[in-house]
């Protein structure tokens, strides 16, 4: 080693040189990843358990429901009769619960109990959208779980889905007496969010009809 390389400053290159900087990657080239990253673990932590009924409202609220003629799941019956599809003219006159479901979804089956206890309330239906679905395994699906529809509708590409504002597997919608749609559920029904969804039906089964609702009389001429 040479006097002027041992005399060297710290951080300089032998021979006296300034050492070069070391490059440091950019604080705004690394800040939006991580928020990125952290805002897309957060919708999809609330999606999978059905947190985003508030957060993601649909634009189908407070609207009729489209209007789509489903063909029944043809095959499920039940007492031996076929059980129906659906469609608009179907749901005037019931409270109707509209379950989005697919025997290809995880949170499907786990949500399927909340359904099934959902449906034992004879005071509105249950109907479901099966979604992207082969036929032969919706009726596995059924036939393992437990049927809780009073009427399916199929939806082999996602078309009705789509009608219906449907961001993902499972949705529940809540349509009341005049087939409007008047609450929505994005994901699955569980323990954290059942007694709201109750409460939802509950404030639309006390509602009355429009159809039962008296007009106002005519003041006299």
């Amino acid at each position: 080693m040479t006097n002027s390389e041992a005399r060297a400053p710290q951080g300089a290159a032998p021979g006296g040189r300034p050492a070069a900087p070391r490059k440091r990657t950019p604080w705004v080239t690394v800040v939006p990843i991580v928020v990125f990253g952290i805002l897309a673990a957060v919708f999809y932590l609330q999606l999978t358990r059905g947190d985003l009924s508030d957060t993601v409202p649909s634009a189908l609220i407070g609207s009729p429901v489209p209007d789509n003629e489903l063909a029944p799941l043809e095959g499920l019956t039940a007492n031996g009769v076929q059980l129906p599809g659906f469609s608009p003219a179907s749901f005037q006159g019931e409270v109707t619960v509209v379950n989005v479901f697919a025997s290809w979804c995880g949170p499907c089956r786990e949500e399927h109990p909340f359904v099934e206890r959902l449906a034992l309330d004879d005071r509105f239906r249950v109907v479901g959208i099966n979604n992207k679905d082969a036929p032969a395994n919706a009726l596995a699906f059924l036939a393992r779980y437990g049927n809780p529809y009073d009427a399916v509708g199929v939806d082999p590409t996602g078309r009705a889905s789509i009608d219906w504002g449907v961001y993902g597997v499972p949705e529940t919608f809540l349509v009341d007496r005049n087939g409007v749609i008047r609450y929505k559920l994005v994901g699955q029904i569980h323990n954290g969010n059942y007694d709201a969804v109750v409460a939802q039906i509950e404030a639309v089964l006390a509602e009355q009809p429009a159809s039962a609702v008296a007009p106002a009389a005519t003041p006299p001429a």
